[in-house]
């Protein structure tokens, strides 16, 4: 009797044991018979709690390679189905053969990009578009309240060259290559939000595509003007003490009293450098994303940083240091965006100024030739080496002081 009542007690264990377990199974598994072995409910909950999900039956469904793709079945065609191969590129176990040495192009299909998209279409394109705004209508503002600088002394008639033919062609490769690149950058950031809902998907695909072979091809002509740029006029732009007195009077944009400058003054030295420093981070971002597998930036930059503790100054983690030739490409493209911006900026405020903010300094990149009274105004000690050098009487010379005769 005691054998079978011990007997009867572990067999009730038993049952209850199996009958929990399959609970759980049922509960850590869900049935999917339903749907083919395809996503359930439960799995979607999941994923809306926040939960992690065993996808592996997703992950590991990459159909049966053996099967004849001709046979008549319902189940899935293996290497002939579609859904099949993208299911198994999705997860990284398709056969992938390359050319390529470098082992980041067998990665075909990545969803680490999102992060990318989501500051690219979010706060890229809203602070970039209203610092875009904001500097024309602050321009606007400032020319109704200032007006147009004009020159205070009589024209003389007499002009001085300011700028040979060389340079006001580096100048004008410069400027008129970044114009085109900014719209077309423009174009290609913003086309799908601004352009593709009013005019149309098709007007807006064709926009994007020419937008995309100018942007490729312009963008040597502006890297060779940065070039240019920088060999003839960086002597020209190392501040000095006259620019200390130019910034202390505001350059005579506040106000009559215009200070003394040589060939370029404060506000042209900043605008110079950073057309150097900008531009040639834009270019240099630029070429890495036309040869991304050779020219990788920010894994190494980010080591960098990481071993000087850069990230531990703001409260950050330290930067990711493994990174695809996608996420060197996607660090590129926001890098480069940011600092197009941000010289976009500062060039508006620069054709400003040389159209409708001051008289006569349209001349200087148009003829090359200015009125000694507009040279006189805003470049004096650039004014008197020019024309002591082609033997006249420099303006502001002192007359000389005569000794009466013993």
């Amino acid at each position: 009797m005691l054998r079978m009542a011990l007997a009867l007690v572990l067999s009730l264990l038993l049952t209850t044991t199996v009958a929990q377990a399959d609970e759980v199974t049922s509960t850590s598994a869900p049935d999917r018979s339903a749907t083919g072995g395809a996503t359930t409910l439960e799995d979607i909950m999941a994923r809306q709690r926040g939960e992690t999900v065993d996808d592996s039956y997703r992950r590991d469904n990459t159909g049966d390679a053996s099967a004849d793709p001709g046979a008549a079945q319902l189940g899935t065609l293996g290497g002939a189905s579609d859904p099949e191969l993208w299911r198994a590129l999705r997860y990284g176990s398709a056969d992938v053969t390359t050319a390529a040495r470098n082992s980041g192009a067998t990665t075909l299909v990545q969803d680490g990009g999102m992060w990318w998209l989501n500051f690219r279409e979010g706060p890229l394109v809203t602070y970039g578009g209203w610092l875009l705004l904001g500097t024309i209508g602050a321009l606007i503002l400032f020319y109704l309240t200032r007006g147009k600088i004009a020159i205070d002394e009589p024209m003389t008639g007499r002009t001085v060259t300011r700028f040979k033919f060389i340079e006001r062609f580096a100048h004008w490769v410069l400027g008129g290559s970044f114009i085109l690149l900014g719209f077309t950058g423009l174009f290609v950031l913003m086309g799908r939000l601004f352009i593709a809902p009013y005019l149309g998907k098709d007007f807006n695909s064709t926009l994007l595509t020419a937008s995309k072979l100018i942007h490729n091809n312009v963008a040597w002509a502006f890297i060779l003007g940065l070039v240019m740029v920088l060999v003839m006029w960086v002597w020209h732009n190392i501040p000095d003490r006259t620019d200390i007195k130019w910034f202390a009077q505001f350059g005579g944009i506040i106000g009559k009293n215009h200070p003394p400058a040589k060939k370029f003054n404060g506000g042209q030295k900043i605008i110079f450098w950073s057309v150097i420093v900008f531009g040639g981070s834009i270019a240099v971002s630029g070429v890495s994303l036309l040869f991304p597998y050779e020219l990788p930036l920010f894994a190494k930059t980010f080591a960098f940083l990481n071993d000087i503790g850069a990230p531990g100054w703001v409260g950050m983690s330290p930067l990711p240091i493994s990174l695809s030739p996608q996420e060197e490409m996607q660090f590129a493209q926001l890098w480069h965006a940011i600092m197009a911006f941000v010289l976009m900026a500062i060039v508006l405020a620069h054709i400003y100024i040389g159209s409708v903010g001051m008289q006569g300094a349209y001349d200087a990149m148009g003829t090359g030739e200015v009125d000694e009274a507009w040279a006189h105004q805003h470049h004096s000690i650039w004014l008197d080496e020019e024309l002591v050098k082609r033997g006249d009487p420099p303006r502001d010379a002192k007359p000389e002081k005569v000794t009466p005769a013993e």
